[in-house]
Parts: structure tokens; sequence; C-alpha cells
């Protein structure tokens, strides 16, 4: 999460230890996909918003040695959290700075960093134009721009579970209605050429797996049954889900995972820009 409206935006998967947990998981299941054509190379100083509990944070350190990273959220839980994930990993000492602030309204100068990273923030965010004018502002000439976004319509699941796809509307639907996008990703490439940014380039990545990779597909359903019922209490909170529908995607996605012939296909966008 990095941004909010003051009315009502509801993070929807909360900021519990059990959360935070997954978030760092989740990093490390995507790092391939996300990180394969990503490339900071001659940049040294990179602004990554909505950092979270770091677990970006810590990829980008150790995939490029000679970064600074300056991480912004808008949340003291998660920064607290990040606080201890990086700060059991000495060899990162000195390397990044946390810092809570407004991705609408960032504390720098402009000119201040020579790259920047964002990864899942945008669809949280109910002014994704104002981060990106943000961002720009902040941003030297030249500098890299990376976004990778959810496009939550990709979503696929066989065999057909019918309270995994009532559940992942009501998910989506609450997202949408409070402040949230969960679509922004295949508007990524609009939001940059709006936003003044040059050299917009983007790509569909895609996690689709089959009986090629039984392992790598029950380790993914496994996890994405985490993702969605990270959302459970807000949603049964919110009057559009019931807990016998939380029920039956519990039992929906354990029998999908061990399915042998079960497929699980989910497409997001990565979008590469620079700014002059």
């Amino acid at each position: 999460m990095t941004d909010h409206d003051d009315t009502d935006h509801v993070y929807l998967h909360g900021f519990s230890r059990t959360e935070q947990a997954r978030l760092l998981k989740q990093a490390r299941i995507a790092e391939s996909t996300i990180f394969s054509t990503i490339d900071y190379t001659g940049a040294r100083r990179v602004l990554e918003v909505g950092s979270g509990v770091g677990a970006q944070t810590e990829i980008l350190l150790r995939r490029f040695p000679d970064l600074h990273v300056t991480c912004i959220d808008l949340s003291e839980p998660q920064l607290e959290a990040a606080r201890e994930h990086l700060g059991g990993k000495p060899w990162l000492d000195g390397r990044y700075e946390l810092k809570q602030a407004d991705a609408t309204d960032l504390p720098f100068e402009p000119r201040s960093f020579d790259g920047a990273f964002l990864c899942w923030v945008l669809e949280h965010v109910p002014s994704p134009a104002r981060v990106l004018n943000e961002v720009r502002r902040v941003l030297n000439p030249g500098s890299p721009v990376y976004i990778t976004e959810v496009m939550n319509s990709s979503f696929f699941l066989d065999p057909y579970s019918p309270n995994v796809w009532r559940y992942w509307m009501a998910f989506n639907d609450f997202q949408h209605e409070h402040g949230g996008d969960p679509f922004v990703g295949a508007k990524l490439g609009n939001l940059l050429l709006a936003g003044g940014y040059r050299d917009v380039s983007t790509e569909v990545k895609t996690f689709y797996f089959d009986n090629r990779e039984p392992a790598r597909r029950k380790v993914m359903i496994a996890f994405w049954e985490e993702l969605l019922l990270s959302a459970a209490d807000n949603l049964i909170e919110a009057g559009v889900v019931t807990p016998d529908i939380v029920d039956g995607v519990r039992r929906e996605m354990h029998q999908v995972q061990n399915d042998p012939n079960a497929v699980f296909f989910y497409s997001f966008l990565q979008a590469r820009a620079t700014v002059f």
C-alpha cells in the first residue's frame, strides 16, 4: 500500500503479521518472472514507491549491488516490518532508507533519483496519475521507471470452482469500490504517456502452470489461496461474501491443488518508461 483516500480507502489485505509474511513469500515466488527484464545498470539512487515490508527492496539490492534504494510507504506497520526484515540482513546496511510518505506528495527535491520502481502499488491508489506525476518530478532526465501491476480479469483456474469465482468477483468489486483498480495493469501505457513519460513499453507476464510443471503448479495454487483468503475478513465484514463462500474457496482450492490435471493461469503487466 502506498496511498489512500482520506474517506473510504481500505487496504484489501490488511496489515497482519500473516499478511506481511505472505508478501515476503509472494516476492520470492514471483521474482524470476518480475525481474527477468528489469535493468538498473548505471543507476545509483532508486526510489521505490509503496515498498511495503521491503520484500522487493531486498531483491533490488541483491540483483543490483551498486544501488541505494529509498523506500516510501504510507503505512507505519509495513515500514516497521521492513525495518525488521531488512535490518536482519547486515550486508544491506547503508544501502537503503525507509521513509513514511504520501506518494502523491513526495518529500524530495526535483531530480533526486535516477530510477524508480513500483510493484503491486498502483492497484491500491485512488489516483495513479498523481503518483506518476510526482515520480517523474523527482527523477533525473534519462531515468528508467519500471512498474509492475495486476490485471485481475486474466485469472483462470481449472477444474471449474464456483465459490472461487464468486469470491474473486467480490474481491475485485471491493477493491474498485474502495478507490483501487484491479485492472490497472492494462492502463499503464496510457497513464505513462499522459504523465509525460517517453519510450513507453509494456510486456505481458504470465504465471501458467499445468502438467508440465506439477511442483510449481502446486506451490502457486497454494500461494494463490493465501492471497485470496488474506482479504476474507474484510470481504465478510463488508457483507459481500459469506463464511460459506470462504469455506467453499478453501475446499475448492484444495481440490484444484491436488487435481492431477489442474491448470493455473494469471497474467499481469510490466511497463518501462524513461523520464526526459
